[in-house]
């Protein structure tokens, strides 16, 4: 069954077009994922399948009702869940699941809930107020509110974003549960291999469907263009610059000991580029993945270098930039971080890995002295956190947006040049406005921008003043691989150039990027080591995401936790 119908649908707002006359259909019984970069028009288009918004002209049916239609007929068949949790975070679990089957007016309400919780694990967790759940955790009440009434088409909105591995299976598993053959999912995702799994997708890009068919068929057209590339690297940061300069290559990225590239289309691989970046380097073929045919459908080459690493000034080759022993933080009778110890040298990136609630962004704060160990030490640059020199060469872009909302970008800017004593401010926020290309938003407030464009200007304030020590905290959570790549191009280049990284991130292929990783799980080190090291402790062939799941299962089945 046909559950939506588009054709020559056009939206726009205030001239600015957000749709420009799709068409598209997608069927019951399947999940159609919707991709695409920030303002690209995702989240236009299920707002305009919810029935609830006007479109500028074009046909649209969804379960064979034209829109918009805001009856209760329709209404009651659909199921919205909005990118922004959207829930009574007073409440608890139990009490909002209430309150929506009360809204909805659902028959035998406490069996059905409980079936719910049964469905969404979240029943041993049904008194905890919604504000003290883990990411994880809120999206799995919000998806369960959604599911009251057993919609025929459910409309999900990015709902893994922030998400941890773990979580993000669990949505999966609970969302393929539900197709009986009668309900049609919607799936918005800036996680481009949660495309792979969709039966087709949808890409579009400034309102326009670039691609719509079987992900499958998108990715084979890239057979015999990615490569992988292995050897004895000179350098392996240095390496991936030289590779990405090459104009017959789009794209290329760090995965663990080995560098993936991608060939433009009908050019071959540079093999005259392998003398220059180590020794014994060869070259085999790899499976496409459906990133590598984003990238390719949108014709977006990767760029080598980042003149952010030319402004920067505090450059180091020391070892032991941070050195931490034994740091434990404690919340009344919860420890949130359970004696952690590890080092991070200069140019090193640095991942930490963990799910949902693991004590990733307390131990983020406690480095940045803004949290006060319960015991431990903590050693940044060789000093303490209490020197105030040791504090002016820390970089730190928290895991929530967290510069001020109503003040302008510029203004922003501007702030925390003058609060970090920058010399030269005026030529230091025009090179980051160049930089980041800021100069379109400097009179927008910072709570209006787009999301990419946020993040970049909490990446531009945490290294206004050049630090030596740079913490990330999830800085692409959300953003598209347009606009993750080209952070990860800056921040590979700063590491290049001697500074200290430390990220968390929920992008497997991310951690792929770093040179050594810690996977934390319940405020414990669970695991440590550069990324093969941590995937050959599952097995020889494992992803990343692979050792992550099984590194943590691991260690439940040796504590004897039940799953």
């Amino acid at each position: 069954m046909t559950a939506v119908y588009a054709k020559n649908v056009r939206k726009s707002f205030k001239g600015d077009i957000a749709l420009n006359q799709i068409s598209f259909t997608a069927k019951s019984g399947e999940i159609t994922g919707l991709v695409g970069p920030d303002g690209s028009g995702k989240t236009t288009l299920i707002r305009l399948l919810t029935g609830l918004m006007n479109f500028d002209s074009g046909e649209l049916e969804v379960l064979g009702i034209k829109m918009p239609d805001k009856s209760s007929k329709f209404l009651e068949n659909i199921g919205y869940m909005p990118q922004k949790f959207g829930l009574y975070e007073d409440l608890s679990v139990l009490e909002n699941l209430r309150l929506y089957a009360y809204l909805q007016d659902t028959a035998h309400t406490d069996i059905h809930i409980d079936e719910l919780l049964k469905f969404t694990k979240l029943k041993q967790f049904s008194a905890r107020r919604a504000a003290n759940l883990s990411g994880g955790m809120k999206q799995k009440l919000a998806l369960a509110c959604t599911l009251i009434k057993k919609p025929k088409i459910l409309l999900l909105d990015e709902p893994s974003v922030g998400v941890d591995p773990i979580s993000r299976r669990d949505l999966w598993e609970m969302i393929h549960a539900l197709l009986d053959g009668e309900t049609a999912v919607i799936w918005s995702t800036s996680y481009l291999n949660e495309a792979q799994m969709c039966d087709s997708v949808l890409l579009l890009n400034e309102g326009n469907i670039l691609y719509h068919g079987s992900p499958n068929k998108l990715m084979n057209k890239l057979k015999g263009r990615v490569f992988k590339i292995e050897g004895n690297f000179f350098n392996k940061r240095e390496a991936l610059g030289s590779i990405l300069e090459s104009e017959a290559l789009l794209d290329a990225a760090l995965v663990g000991s080995y560098i993936k590239a991608v060939s433009q289309r009908y050019m071959s691989f540079p093999n005259e580029i392998l003398d220059k970046i180590g020794n014994d380097i060869e070259v085999s073929d790899l499976e496409p993945s459906f990133e590598d045919a984003f990238l390719d459908i949108l014709g977006v080459k990767t760029k080598a270098h980042s003149v952010l690493a030319n402004v920067m000034s505090n450059f180091s080759d020391q070892k032991n930039l941070i050195e931490v022993q034994n740091l434990t933080k404690k919340f009344g009778n919860f420890t949130a971080v359970d004696n952690i110890s590890f080092t991070v040298n200069a140019g090193e990136v640095f991942g930490f890995l963990g799910p949902n609630g693991a004590g990733k962004s307390t131990v983020f704060k406690m480095l940045c002295g803004l949290l006060t160990p319960t015991s431990g030490e903590i050693k940044i640059l060789k000093g303490s956190l209490t020197d105030t020199n040791v504090r002016q060469n820390i970089g730190y872009m928290a895991q929530k947006f967290s510069l001020y909302g109503d003040l302008k970008l510029k203004d922003n800017l501007n702030f925390f040049a003058r609060l970090y004593e920058v010399k030269n401010v005026h030529e230091r926020i025009n090179t980051m406005i160049n930089i980041f290309d800021f100069k379109k938003y400097l009179n927008i407030k910072a709570n209006e921008l787009p999301l990419g464009i946020k993040q970049r200007l909490a990446l531009a304030c945490s290294l206004m003043h050049g630090p030596s020590v740079l913490f990330l905290d999830e800085p692409t959570s959300g953003i598209d691989v347009i606009t993750r790549k080209e952070f990860w191009t800056h921040i590979n280049n700063i590491a290049k150039h001697g500074v200290c990284v430390m990220v968390t991130t929920h992008f497997m292929d991310e951690a792929e990027y770093c040179d050594k990783i810690m996977l934390i799980y319940k405020g414990k080190a669970i695991a440590a080591g550069t990324p093969d090291e941590l995937k050959v402790q599952v097995s020889p062939n494992a992803s990343m995401e692979d050792a992550f799941v099984q590194l943590i299962s691991m260690y439940d089945e040796e504590s004897g936790i039940e799953k």
